[in-house]
């Protein structure tokens, strides 16, 4: 059942029905609303890219804030981490089949922005 609002005559509000917990678009944002992860995934799209690589084209992101999303995304099952050499470390990231699911929300997004002129 969806919430609702109703205004008493004095200008009041009242809410009915209220969400006992979080709604679909609440769970979505949490998963790929944090910053740099809409970018992450839209990066990836293409294939699979090395950490560094990464960095590189997300360009205001700190490694040690990287590192952080991409464990985030990793434990969401966004994306996947391949160790491609133990030493010196060499690890590559790819966007899972669930993490793809985000790409068509993420373009539309992208749409909605370049028509807004933002």
């Amino acid at each position: 059942m969806d919430a609702w609002i109703e205004t008493d005559t004095q200008g009041r509000k009242t809410v009915h029905a209220p969400c006992s917990e979080p709604c679909a678009i609440e769970r979505g944002m949490r998963l790929i609303g944090g910053k740099w992860t809409g970018s992450i995934l839209w990066h990836l799209r293409d294939g699979p890219m090395r950490f560094n690589d990464l960095a590189r084209v997300l360009g205001g992101a700190s490694k040690k804030v990287l590192s952080h999303r991409l464990a985030e995304m990793e434990r969401a099952g966004l994306v996947n981490r391949h160790v491609l050499r133990p030493k010196p470390l060499a690890v590559s990231y790819a966007i899972t089949p669930f993490g793809a699911g985000t790409l068509q929300t993420l373009d539309q997004l992208r749409e909605w922005v370049e028509e807004a002129g933002l």
